[in-house]
């Protein structure tokens, strides 16, 4: 496996969002599912929350300059419930976000997360308020989320997280990522490829 697959430590700055039940259509609206592939779906990130900010006059935190490149997002509980929208974690991804700190997070949001190497650690309820808490006052404060110590490091402590194990796993294998999975067993696919009728002369 590729080293530079495994998901270790992710840290940098923290965006916070408040509230419970954030679910899959408020991450990613369904009208911007058409596209063929992910590529620039992060610009739609809460797109209809960050309307509806600028209409009431406030900055929403994925608007907010102060905010800018954070890779870690803090967020409440069941975050990613909904549809299985794949789009949702991907255009987080894209965003810049690496690892969603919470306290729960909707079955298959957690799933499609993990697919692509983002870290969805939960924490308790009074230190994920600590985190957003801290979000709020110091927008420059960096973070350091442990997935291999299940720790979260910020500036004057730490705290305990929780992936479940077999999410811990692949991230800390590498496993996560099927592509590199494929190109480690290269000769592998090449030979189970050669004996696929629909892949070598079918119908010749």
């Amino acid at each position: 496996m590729n080293a530079r697959s495994r998901v270790a430590r992710v840290g940098g700055r923290i965006i916070a969002l408040s509230g419970d039940d954030i679910d899959t259509d408020r991450i990613m609206p369904a009208r911007f599912l058409k596209a063929v592939t992910f590529d620039g779906l992060e610009t739609h990130l809460f797109a209809d929350d960050r309307a509806e900010a600028r209409r009431l006059g406030r900055v929403h935190p994925f608007d907010d300059p102060a905010r800018a490149g954070a890779a870690v997002l803090v967020v409440n509980g069941n975050f990613g419930c909904g549809s299985s929208r794949e789009h949702a974690p991907q255009a987080i991804r894209r965003r810049g976000i690496a690892a969603v700190v919470g306290e729960s997070f909707g079955d298959i949001f957690f799933a499609n997360a993990t697919a692509i190497g983002l870290v969805c650690a939960t924490a308790a309820r009074e230190d994920v308020a600590a985190l957003q808490a801290l979000a709020a006052a110091q927008p420059d404060a960096e973070v350091v989320v442990d997935v291999e110590r299940e720790r979260l490091a910020f500036p004057g402590g730490e705290c305990a997280i929780a992936l479940p194990a077999d999410a811990r796993r692949a991230l800390l294998s590498g496993d996560w990522d099927a592509a590199a999975r494929l190109m480690a067993n290269e000769a592998d696919v090449d030979r189970l490829a050669a004996g696929l009728p629909y892949l070598s002369g079918f119908g010749e």
